[in-house]
């Protein structure tokens, strides 16, 4: 097919109609209530974290500036989707311009990208704490931690630029209908005119290697951390050391064990139900369960927020 014609059939496409969650009226108001209770839960827990961290000068450390920006990662990984999802269960259309469902594309999957990233640093982190702790302060300075942070940012958001581009490109004749709450690299590819085995492929593949390059760093790390930890002969440093780091790993199962169902595979090998279940598993839920599991159980956090809230007492009394 020439460019022109491949434009010509692009550009016969100018909005989507996301699906979402089809269901009565009362079916809607009632996921719509349901998803704005935890898109509030969502940004009030991050956000709690993000001040207890930034108003306590003692939490200026590498670990929980990594913190910090992980927090703030997840407030705006969960909003590139979810006001657009609950705007959907209110409205008759569910239209999404052809722009602005890339934009959510390119948004949502980047800062995917960039949460395996802020993962990985965190898993260094902790092998440097607990594996090397004499020599920590000096590896893992709070300048090092910054470029980390910096590094993390920046290779998120251009990882996903070919993908995106190449999906866009696709001519997309077969209708603008995706049965979906998001704009999603699957359907996309299901609405194209012709089959696209290279592009679906590579996405496979790309999506692959980032997965479990990032998944195998991450394991490799905390394998080395269990095994400096069966060597501590204190059960306290065992309980602090598997308190610490099972926070983490929990965020990282939840995490990955989402996406590897999701996307290791050909998207078109994913059943429509569960590539609406899965995706809202990681996309939704695990954006809400990470302050609690991940950083609200440390006892730093919780004296730094205890702090912040007394603050704010004696201001409402003065």
């Amino acid at each position: 097919m020439k460019n022109s014609e491949r434009n010509n059939h692009s550009g016969s496409v100018s909005e989507f109609i996301l699906l979402g969650f089809p269901g009565s009226w009362k079916i809607q108001i009632f996921l719509f209530s349901l998803f704005s209770v935890t898109y509030i839960l969502t940004l009030l827990g991050n956000m709690s974290i993000i001040c207890a961290i930034n108003l306590d000068q003692r939490l200026h450390t590498p670990m929980y500036v990594l913190l910090a920006n992980f927090s703030f990662l997840e407030i705006w990984y969960v909003t590139s989707t979810v006001p657009n999802m609950l705007v959907n269960f209110l409205s008759e259309n569910k239209i999404i311009s052809f722009t602005g469902c890339f934009l959510q594309f390119y948004f949502f999957f980047s800062m995917g990208t960039t949460e395996t990233f802020f993962l990985s640093a965190t898993a260094y982190n902790w092998y440097h704490a607990i594996c090397r702790p004499l020599h920590y302060s000096t590896i893992v300075t709070l300048q090092k931690c910054i470029k980390m942070v910096v590094c993390c940012w920046a290779c998120g958001f251009f990882c996903y630029l070919l993908p995106v581009y190449l999906i866009s490109q696709l001519p997309f004749c077969d209708g603008n209908t995706i049965d979906h709450f998001i704009c999603d690299p699957g359907p996309f590819i299901g609405l194209s005119c012709i089959p696209a085995p290279a592009t679906e492929i590579m996405c496979a593949v790309f999506n692959s290697v980032l997965i479990f390059s990032t998944f195998l760093f991450i394991t490799s790390s905390y394998t080395m951390v269990l095994k400096a930890v069966l060597k501590v002969p204190s059960a306290a440093g065992w309980h602090k050391a598997f308190s610490t780091c099972g926070s983490h790993l929990a965020v990282v199962s939840l995490f990955y064990g989402s996406i590897m169902v999701m996307y290791v595979s050909p998207t078109s090998g994913n059943p429509v139900g569960i590539q609406k279940i899965v995706t809202l598993f990681y996309s939704v839920l695990t954006p809400l369960f990470n302050p609690l599991i991940y950083s609200l159980r440390n006892k730093e956090i919780k004296k730094a927020l205890k702090k912040v809230l007394r603050s704010m007492k004696l201001g409402q009394y003065m």
